[in-house]
């Protein structure tokens, strides 16, 4: 085997990643503390390729050393618009037709293994590190989504946690696609 070069990867130039078709899927950050956590997500958005990221609350923003730092300059190339109130870009992506589902331990979640995604544009919602997705955030989505666990630990890093759920939804489009 050979490990490939970076020039053998033919990854897109910003420019072209901007005119690229993009996944249906968007990912709502509401305060998300660290930066850190915040580059990780982009940086997994970018290789999805994600219609972009809404970053909410006390969620940082690009410019950003600290984003740069994980995102490694995916945040230029990934669309993003910030929301003071997690709720506005809520109602603004079910004004777009989204399906909104917060990604949260919840009665009557629906987990992760057992989620068929359907045809049209989805959102999913990721909540603080420490909080969680915000009640009145869950109140305002379609549903929930959880990713079982079977550890000592009853949670994920945040940045893991959309990487999983970014990955299980691309991988039933492209299926759904074939």
């Amino acid at each position: 085997m050979h490990k490939l070069s970076v020039l053998e990867m033919h990854r897109l130039s910003v420019e072209a990643f901007k005119e690229a078709p993009k996944l249906p899927l968007v990912m709502v950050l509401d305060d998300i503390r660290s930066v850190y956590n915040v580059g990780s997500i982009f940086r997994t958005a970018d290789a999805f390729r994600l219609s972009g990221l809404m970053l909410c609350g006390i969620t940082g923003c690009p410019p950003s050393v600290e984003i740069h730092k994980t995102a490694l300059g995916a945040e230029d190339a990934v669309a993003w618009k910030y929301y003071k109130e997690p709720l506005d870009a809520i109602h603004q992506l079910h004004a777009e037709g989204y399906t909104i589902l917060a990604v949260e331990q919840v009665e009557g979640s629906t987990m992760l293994t057992d989620w068929h995604i359907a045809d049209g544009k989805v959102a999913l919602v990721m909540g603080n590190e420490v909080k969680g997705v915000r009640q009145e955030v869950v109140d305002a989505c379609d549903g929930c989504l959880e990713i079982p666990q079977y550890g000592t630990k009853h949670s994920l890093n945040v940045s893991c946690t959309a990487s999983i759920v970014m990955w299980e939804y691309l991988r039933q489009h492209m299926e759904q696609k074939k």
